[in-house]
């Protein structure tokens, strides 16, 4: 699917249709509408129709018939930009957070600071300080306010600090609003915030769609900055935890002893209950009663932990890291715990920016970082809407790849697309095979929560597990999914051997630098241990129960747990301390893993899925060198079978050895290459090429007949890049290569194997990017490539190898070559003046800022060579 934006929203129904048929055309299968900032001014002939207007909502009800005339999903932002708001959310709606105003107290009286709209004083403290430091034996609470002011009980405090808590708002502003979507964040904390944002835009959104309701609803990533706050909060912190938070404020800011830690967690852990009960799980409700699903990108600020997912209907995920604790598994892991099939993913944000830079390859050396975190499907950011009469190469999104026709290697999209849906496609047959549970600390993660740093899987959780952890369980050969105590305590069970969690089982359990955890979820893990399972701590022991109200009992039955399972000769859970040498060895030792390659490659990456009558192995090389090794999978008395992504051809693997270890075949890997191999009890046949002594090479590098369209028709000696010559310099669009090539019979000879050769790919030095990530290579194709052999189309070339099998395919005598190539759009726009936004953002205030535009250059375009028939 695409995210498809619309700029103001500023569009016309002949527009949005003529789209919608590229997108069919070119294999995408469904849009997420997203109304974004506008890219023109108004003029006499059309005004821009603000958000939930009803020629917006004309537009909304025209898109959705059209979409599914043509058989495409429709899924709808709820809003525009993000996060959640505009112009019906009043002040005392808006997003909340606990502002604290430290003051030097000089004399007996200080002034309250001034109170905004929607802002109300909640406690003041008195504290002397060392430089920036609270003192905690000297805080203690004012009580006297009057006439404005604090008043302190005697001159000889004035060498203190007040310090003022006031509930208070972030300001926070919808990023990239619409026209008519401008206004402030709501709190998501407060239900009636919600209520009164459906009432006035989900309502409205929901009217376009008559009784064709879109496939769901979306909210893109909480990124509330800020947000920890609410009006009732304090009332419900005593509700929920037992105790008043008020008289403790000073813990958030600064350390008041032992009960710091405690005190945080209980507030870290009343906001995300607060996020659940009254945003995530609403919204679901809402999207039920209006037959439709909820979807959202359920993490960051406010603190939305893996069981938030529990109350939506389909988790997304975003980001490519794969060995760091990141969105894209999170998501993942909460379809596996929760038993759904598919887990999206937003991809290809920033993708090798600036907008129009990004290539196929680009695409998928990224999206394969998806799958191997357990993505099956992809949202891709994005497509954006252009008006008609916009210069070429049209609108872009400022932090986003372009994946439309405007980019000329769009020739290739259709096979882009085809290899996406059926890795796709098979990575949702069958159930995920993981063995490693990661536990995640929430516990010791709101316990990091400070005043205003309340993002959970960013600034707390990922720092907290640390960079070792994945890459040791990963190059060890297994694969993992999260899960927290929430999803313990509701969907946990032990069976023999292994920790069931919803309809996947676990060999093994990882307590990454775990300080807290609740007595139940540590008794649980116990029974586990008891039944045969594997349980490692890392970095530390689990030493405290956590919670102000947790009390010495428990803290008692919580430490002798812990000794029985890790301490002295009987123990029989494990503790490593250091995780990027040892985890991943002691797990190898303890369970059999499920891909073991030899020699080690760091850079080969799995994911595997476990059908009735097959065992699906995803395999990708991540890297820009090629790779080699043997792999040793773990299945039993089944024959391999390669699956080719790419053309959907099926072949027997060669197995190398069957041991009691597993099966074990060869892996050669391309730069960016993926393989899928799978495992069943069926035989296929593949025939056995003839042996020829000598191979015949056929140098088809010279003198070809070049076209350019309007720039007319150039003979090239010798290829060479598009942008070495003044005339094509800052060409942007197709070429057509073609020459006559005349092949022996003794090329044909029965049983010879026929490629046709462009070249290797280079690779390039890897270097650190601001945003996203590229491929770093330079093909010898730039950037795409449509072959036709006496007027037939028999492939393409976008990604390595850069080579074409066309046994059978060439006759003997002359043939008729042509090759249609396709650079980017980066070559046209490095040529001119890029466009002045000043008037736009004199008008509408600067809602973005293209990135990364600076420093255009034309690129290497074309045939670069060698271009070679090898008769093998």
């Amino acid at each position: 699917m695409m995210r498809w934006w619309w700029f103001g929203p500023k569009v016309t129904k002949a527009e949005l249709e003529r789209e919608l048929r590229l997108m069919k055309e070119g294999g995408i299968g469904g849009v997420e509408i997203q109304p974004v900032y506008p890219l023109a001014l108004d003029d006499d002939r059309q005004l821009t129709p603000p958000f939930l207007s009803d020629e917006f909502l004309d537009a909304l009800r025209f898109v959705n018939v059209k979409a599914h005339e043509l058989g495409l999903r429709v899924d709808l932002t709820l809003g525009s930009g993000w996060p959640y708001g505009g112009p019906m959310v009043p002040i005392t709606q808006a997003a909340g957070r606990l502002r604290v105003e430290r003051v030097k107290a000089t004399s007996r009286r200080v002034p309250v600071p001034a109170l905004s709209e929607g802002e109300r004083l909640l406690a003041v403290f008195l504290a002397s300080v060392k430089g920036r430091e609270i003192e905690a034996e000297s805080l203690r609470e004012i009580t006297e306010l009057r006439d404005g002011a604090a008043w302190l009980s005697d001159n000889s405090q004035t060498q203190h600090e007040v310090i003022f808590f006031i509930a208070s708002r972030t300001g926070q502003q919808v990023k990239r609003a619409a026209i008519g979507g401008e206004g402030f964040v709501i709190d998501h904390y407060d239900r009636a915030a919600l209520d009164n944002y459906l009432k006035n835009v989900g309502d409205r959104l929901m009217q376009a769609f008559d009784r064709r309701p879109p496939y769901s609803i979306f909210c893109d990533s909480l990124e509330v900055f800020g947000s920890d706050w609410t009006g009732d909060f304090l009332a419900e912190f005593e509700r929920r935890r037992g105790y008043d938070l008020k008289p403790l404020l000073p813990a958030l800011i600064a350390d008041v002893g032992p009960q710091t830690s405690a005190i945080r967690h209980d507030r870290g852990q009343t906001l995300t209950e607060l996020l659940n009960e009254r945003f995530i799980a609403p919204l679901r409700d809402y999207a039920h009663r209006h037959q439709t699903r909820f979807r959202i990108q359920g993490y960051g600020v406010p603190p939305a932990t893996i069981s938030s997912n529990a109350y939506a209907d389909l988790s997304e995920g975003e980001g490519a890291q794969w060995k760091v604790v990141s969105a894209s598994r999170w998501a993942s892991s909460a379809s596996h715990l929760f038993g759904r099939e598919i887990t999206s993913s937003e991809t290809w944000t920033w993708l090798h920016s600036p907008a129009f830079r990004a290539t196929p390859l680009d695409a998928k050396a990224e999206a394969d970082l998806h799958f191997l975190q357990g993505i099956n499907q992809l949202i891709g950011h994005g497509w954006p809407y252009t008006a008609p009469g916009v210069e070429y190469p049209g609108w872009r999104f400022y932090a986003a790849g372009v994946f439309n026709e405007q980019n000329p290697w769009w020739i290739v999209m259709p096979e882009l697309t085809r290899y996406l849906q059926r890795v796709s496609y098979l990575l949702r047959q069958g159930q995920p095979a993981n063995d490693i549970a990661l536990y995640l600390p929430n516990h010791d993660a709101w316990a990091g929560f400070t005043s205003g740093r309340v993002h959970y899987l960013i600034d707390t959780l990922r720092d907290r597990v640390g960079p070792d952890v994945l890459p040791a369980i990963l190059e060890a050969g297994f694969n993992l999914d999260f899960f927290d105590d929430d999803a313990l305590k509701n969907l946990g069970r032990v069976e023999p051997g292994a920790l069931a969690l919803g309809t996947s089982k676990y060999r093994a359990v990882v307590l990454p630098n775990v300080e807290q955890i609740p007595l139940e979820t540590l008794t649980r893990l116990e029974e586990f241990v008891r039944s045969g399972g594997v349980l490692i701590a890392t970095r530390r022991i689990p030493a405290v129960v956590p919670g102000l109200q947790a009390d010495e009992a428990e803290q008692r039955q919580l430490r002798a747990i812990t000794q029985r399972l890790f301490t002295g000769e009987m123990a029989t859970a494990h503790f490593v301390r250091d995780e990027k040498t040892e985890l991943g060895r002691l797990l190898a030792s303890l369970v059999q893993p499920d891909v073991a390659l030899k020699p080690a490659v760091a850079d080969i990456g799995f994911v595997h899925r476990h059908a009735d009558d097959a065992d699906i192995y995803f395999i990708a090389n991540v890297s820009n060198q090629r790779q080699q090794s043997q792999a040793t999978f773990r299945v039993r008395d089944l024959n391999a079978e390669w699956w080719n992504p790419f053309t959907g051809a099926v072949e027997s693997a060669e197995i190398l050895t069957r041991s009691a270890s597993g099966v074990t075949v060869a892996l050669s890997l391309e730069p960016y290459e993926s393989r899928l191999v799978v495992f069943t009890k069926r035989r296929v046949s593949t025939p056995v090429a003839k042996h020829v002594a000598a191979s015949q090479l056929l140098d088809l590098s010279r003198d070809w007949q070049v076209s350019f369209g309007a720039q007319g028709v150039v003979t090239m000696e010798q290829l060479r890049s598009w942008s070495d010559d003044e005339r094509t310099r800052y060409f942007s669009g197709v070429a057509t290569y073609e020459k006559a090539v005349n092949v022996s019979e003794s090329m044909l000879e029965s049983g010879r194997r026929l490629l046709l050769d462009f070249g290797e790919a280079q690779p390039v030095s890897v270097q650190p990017l601001r945003n996203g990530r590229r491929a770093w290579l330079d093909p010898p194709v730039r950037e795409a490539a449509v072959v036709y052999l006496n007027d037939e189309r028999i492939g393409s070339l976008w990604h390595p190898p850069y080579a074409l099998d066309v046994t059978g395919l060439f006759r003997r005598g002359t043939n008729r070559l042509r090759i249609v190539v396709g650079n980017t759009a980066i070559n046209y726009l490095a040529g001119r003046r890029l466009p002045d936004y000043r008037l736009l953002h004199l008008r509408y205030g600067e809602r973005f800022q293209p990135q990364d535009m600076e420093n255009l250059q034309p690129l290497p375009s074309g045939l670069l060579g060698p271009v070679r028939l090898v008769a093998q």
